[in-house]
């Protein structure tokens, strides 16, 4: 987890951003692995000579395949409240695939926390806009809004 903070101090981290999260290069492998868990073998994905003749030029990671990364870059960006002994995927209010993620590009995710809410007590549901950067271009690979909520003892 990226950053822990107290329960009495969490209205302070609304609009807190953390720190860009590390590099992480998307190969033709994991792609590959992906299109194979989900069954979706689209050729713009698996099959490089196939895609030299489209728009990318290249093979491009799938969309779902940059979201799912978030859950690796929150190992970063992410808060943790004190106290909390589990954590869950709530959902997303917004995700939006703005520019496709040609193999061997690399990514980071940049976020900003939108809002911390208690639900009930001890549940604490976290807003997130994340922005997944990719290296050398000016439009974010998505935008979302993530929702993780926080059990906290």
């Amino acid at each position: 987890m990226g950053k822990l903070i107290k329960k009495d101090e969490v209205a302070n981290y609304v609009g807190y951003e953390a720190e860009p999260t590390p590099w992480h290069t998307t190969t033709q492998e994991q792609i590959n692995e992906f299109a194979d868990c989900t069954q979706d073998h689209q050729f713009i994905h698996i099959d490089p000579e196939r895609a030299k003749e489209t728009p990318f030029g290249t093979t491009i990671a799938h969309g779902f395949l940059t979201l799912s990364m978030l859950s690796k870059f929150a190992e970063s960006f992410g808060i943790g409240i004190e106290g909390a002994y589990m954590g869950v995927n709530y959902g997303f209010d917004k995700v939006r695939f703005m520019a496709p993620v040609k193999v061997n590009s690399r990514v980071r995710a940049n976020t900003k926390i939108l809002a911390i809410e208690e639900r009930k007590p001890g549940q604490f549901a976290v807003t997130t806009e994340v922005s997944v950067e990719i290296e050398g271009e000016e439009k974010p690979a998505l935008l979302a809004h993530w929702i993780t909520v926080q059990f906290v003892a």
